[in-house]
């Protein structure tokens, strides 16, 4: 059983029906401008794809989890969320922006194998934790319960960025 604080409550209000309202559409662009910039460890980009209908531009700050040696994109908010519409629409291609710009594919990891990463993730990434209910040191099996809800993408760099 996940103890949810006073706090989590507030930032899973600020993405109810997986949309973020006002305030943390502000708070994405802060993010995504310091992320991009590169101001924090490598973990933390900014994923920039084309929007599904408009084609333009889209940023959305980002936490990745690593696991085995790769980079993973995980979506807290599960499949409705737009980044993740983006990037399927898209067919995986997308630029990760972590002080300069490097074009990658995102695939699709299969949901039998998203419970590892998952799990790494919410060790790694502080602010999905309030959206995924399951505890950071909760068994792998808790994982396996919800894997199919949140969407996992592995990073595959192309030949002119292979670190994010």
């Amino acid at each position: 059983m996940t103890h949810w604080t006073h706090r989590d409550e507030q930032l899973r209000s600020m993405y109810a029906g997986g949309r973020g309202n006002a305030t943390a559409r502000r708070f994405a662009r802060f993010w995504a401008a310091v992320h991009g910039a590169g101001l924090l460890p490598r973990r933390w980009v900014t994923l920039e794809v084309p929007g599904r209908r408009t084609g333009r531009l889209t940023r959305f700050p980002i936490g990745m989890a690593d696991w085995r040696g790769r980079w993973y994109l995980v979506s807290m908010l599960g499949e409705d969320c737009h980044w993740v519409r983006n990037v399927r629409a898209a067919d995986g291609r997308a630029v990760l922006r972590h002080g300069r710009a490097r074009p990658c594919r995102l695939v699709e990891v299969p949901a039998a194998d998203r419970p590892p990463i998952l799990k790494r993730y919410l060790q790694k990434v502080p602010g999905g934790r309030p959206h995924v209910p399951v505890a950071p040191g909760a068994p792998l099996s808790a994982y396996e319960e919800v894997a199919a809800r949140y969407p996992v993408f592995r990073v595959e760099f192309d030949a002119r960025g292979s670190r994010p």
